[in-house]
């Protein structure tokens, strides 16, 4: 007898019993319904949840790769300094090597299994508690979290912001499909507000730095240019991904990998990336204009982010990965494809203000999102009332 059978031999023997979803989990994990429809006229796709949810993942899994050789990299250089490179390909033999690979491996393949095991495990109690079937939709949570995290954080901490990303900003919604927040922006912001000292300033980038005793730091772009301090990095090295930052969230190259797959396959909203695009672009030029104007001084605490040049934001931070991979959350965001972008397009425009004007916490695309989160049933009611409208003039106009 196969495996799969035996699965479902168990899940007939507890069929209607309390433990029923936590056995039919593992068996609707490792392969497809038994389940089919017999009678009436069905639209048949190939798609579900579960390749729908690791579609995402596969698009992030570079992402997690690179950030396993820049956690090495960084760690590297912040112990021995920064070579300099004769060309882009000696950059590239300093950066993929094994021991790079190695380091980052031990330090972000914990943060991924924390991340799994505890979200699953709430997922599997409140499965049994309610009597309601596991659904796929922690499987993308459960690697975005460690993408957007520093490298050293605590894996208790990391658990406990887990349980209630999953129990505040999920279960108690409904669970899959029925959370109004991200559930992986809503951990992060627990993370950021509950630890901030782990989760910003110049130390928390690099493994190890944290703890070091020689002064020695990682500090990101956006943290360099809060605090007006001269850019240790360039914008090639930060669209490669050769900079400090959470771990996924660095090369901007790969995330454009990973949005060319998600909108190729008709996952993610082109539409709320693009405008999500245009709106940081806008503010860009509109912070680049006050500058030209004279309306801001280089005195001012605003004048690093506010002179920026204007498409610097879509590389720098964690804006690309933001407006690639939990923007476009199907559940939390816009539903309409008007409504996709006046969506799109306020994240990006919140972004970065919240940048130029929090200097505190220069990263803005987390809040923007969520702030848009909350606001996403607002901006498709009043699409929808729009279309309601105009269709009521038009048959007004015929009728009279």
């Amino acid at each position: 007898m196969s495996l799969k059978d035996k699965l479902h031999n168990i899940k007939e023997q507890y069929k209607g019993k309390k433990m029923a979803p936590a056995f039919n989990a593992i068996h609707t994990f490792l392969y497809l319904p038994n389940e089919t429809t017999h009678s009436g006229a069905h639209v048949r796709g190939a798609d579900d949840l579960k390749r729908t949810m690791n579609m995402v993942i596969m698009a992030m899994v570079p992402c997690l790769i690179w950030g396993m050789f820049n956690a090495g990299y960084q760690a590297e250089i912040a112990v021995n300094g920064k070579p300099e490179f004769v060309s882009f390909f000696d950059h590239l033999k300093y950066f993929f090597t094994f021991d790079n690979l190695w380091v980052g491996a031990i330090k972000i393949l914990p943060l991924v299994i924390v991340s799994y095991l505890v979200g699953l495990a709430i997922e599997f109690v409140f499965a049994v508690i309610k009597g309601h079937e596991v659904e796929e939709g922690y499987l993308v949570t459960g690697m975005l979290v460690p993408l957007i995290v520093p490298v050293d954080l605590p894996l208790w901490m990391l658990a406990i912001a887990v349980a209630f990303g999953v129990v505040i900003g999920k279960e108690v919604f409904g669970g899959t499909g029925m959370n109004i927040l991200n559930p992986a922006l809503t951990i992060r912001a627990f993370l950021f507000f509950a630890y901030p000292t782990w989760m910003s300033g110049d130390k928390v980038w690099v493994h190890g730095a944290k703890e070091a005793v020689d002064g020695r730091s990682g500090e990101t772009m956006l943290g360099m240019l809060a605090q007006k301090k001269e850019l240790a990095y360039g914008i090639d090295e930060a669209f490669f991904g050769f900079i400090p930052g959470s771990v996924g969230e660095t090369s901007t190259l790969l995330i454009l990998v990973g949005a060319a797959i998600l909108i190729f396959t008709k996952i993610a909203s082109w539409r709320i990336i693009l405008s999500g695009i245009v709106g940081a672009l806008v503010m860009g030029l509109v912070f680049n204009f006050v500058i030209a104007q004279g309306w801001i001084t280089e005195g001012s605490k605003f004048y690093a982010l506010m002179s920026l040049p204007f498409w610097h934001h879509l590389v720098i931070g964690g804006f690309a990965f933001g407006i690639t991979f939990m923007a476009t959350d199907p559940v939390s965001g816009a539903q309409t494809n008007k409504g996709k972008y006046w969506y799109g397009f306020l994240i990006g425009l919140f972004a970065v203000m919240i940048r130029v004007f929090n200097p505190a916490y220069p990263e803005g695309i987390m809040l923007a999102i969520l702030l848009m989160n909350v606001f996403a049933p607002t901006i498709d009611h009043y699409v929808v009332q729009g279309n309601i409208a105009k269709r009521m003039k038009r048959l007004k106009v015929k009728t009279a």
